[in-house]
């Protein structure tokens, strides 16, 4: 069982900033993550990519085209699928780049994914590095007394260990070096692939002389099906402080007004000492569930009904000033 985690965690009800305060700014940008802080998030969530010369980005996926203008500067670097992979660009190159909000192309036109964002084209962002991260937020703590947490999430660790990229024993390092050593210090270390939880538990904490919480990210059923068995929760919390649920496993998408289909995967990770944050919570059209009126609704049914103890979102004031008035 997590021994970690203790009983004020339990106690308190936290927002998770999604990749910043991206429903405002571009996603993964220091200007999303530095208007998180402000918003009042308990932590600030990072995606990790490692460069083609071993640097550690913050980009929330493995390649670069949803989210720059790589295509447009790089267009020789396409590989055989048509994507453009992080992993084989130099920091120095992706500095270059432009980001903006993420986008699919529709008959050769970028087309916004969630149009009512920031405007595509507009202002400047680049894609930071996770020690530009960490440093900001390190240095807001120090400048508005604040205690924000950091939320990194080890990315596609099989795609890297296949490149010969040891991925997590980087990330630990680094978070090491930052002074992220114990389980009392404000970090989650978070990834969707059990495999790598478990070497980062057996291999890579103690060999860095560390301690960290870790969080099991969970999309689907099918994924690790043994999780959802009865003792699934107790063989996970051998490895993990936590998991991170699509939030359809804890509310059931067939869940009505009348009809609330709550899953009992929260009363069971609790029964094995685990905290759940649930993602993702957004304010977009069609992103509010069809059983809850509102946004601070659905909240509700979650933080409350299920009893979750964390959510990630990309509207963390929404959240913050929810769980500030439900207090």
């Amino acid at each position: 069982m997590a021994t970690g985690v203790s009983a004020q965690a339990f106690s308190q009800k936290i927002v998770v900033a999604h990749r910043g305060a991206s429903g405002y700014l571009p996603e993964h940008t220091l200007e999303a993550k530095a208007m998180a802080h402000a918003m009042g998030a308990d932590y600030i969530e990072q995606d990790v990519v490692m460069t083609k010369d071993d640097q550690l980005i913050v980009l929330h996926d493995i390649t670069l085209d949803r989210t720059t203008d790589v295509a447009d500067q790089f267009p020789a670097r396409v590989r055989d699928d048509g994507r453009f992979y992080a992993i084989d660009f130099t920091l120095e190159e992706i500095r270059r780049l432009n980001v903006s909000e993420g986008f699919s192309m529709v008959g050769g036109v970028k087309k916004q994914s969630f149009p009512n964002r920031f405007p595509m084209g507009n202002s400047q962002f680049r894609v930071p590095t996770f020690a530009e991260e960490i440093e900001l937020i390190q240095g807001m703590n120090k400048s508005t007394g604040k205690d924000v947490g950091i939320y990194p999430e080890v990315k596609s660790p099989e795609f890297h260990r296949a490149a010969g990229k040891d991925i997590s024993t980087a990330v630990v390092k680094m978070l090491k070096h930052y002074g992220y050593t114990s389980k009392q210090d404000k970090v989650f270390l978070q990834t969707f692939s059990f495999e790598e939880l478990k070497i980062i538990h057996d291999e890579i904490l103690p060999a860095a002389g560390v301690e960290l919480k870790l969080l099991q990210l969970i999309d689907n059923a099918d994924t690790n099906p043994w999780m959802f068995e009865a003792n699934g929760m107790e063989k996970l919390a051998n490895f993990a402080d936590g998991i991170g649920p699509e939030k359809s496993l804890i509310i059931d998408r067939a869940s009505t007004k009348s009809k609330l289909l709550i899953t009992d995967l929260v009363d069971r990770a609790h029964a094995a000492g685990m905290l759940v944050h649930p993602y993702t919570f957004r304010l977009d059209p069609g992103q509010v569930p069809r059983y809850a009126d509102s946004f601070e609704e659905m909240l509700d049914l979650f933080y409350f009904k299920a009893d979750i103890d964390g959510a990630f979102s990309d509207f963390p004031d929404r959240v913050a000033d929810f769980l500030k008035n439900n207090k």
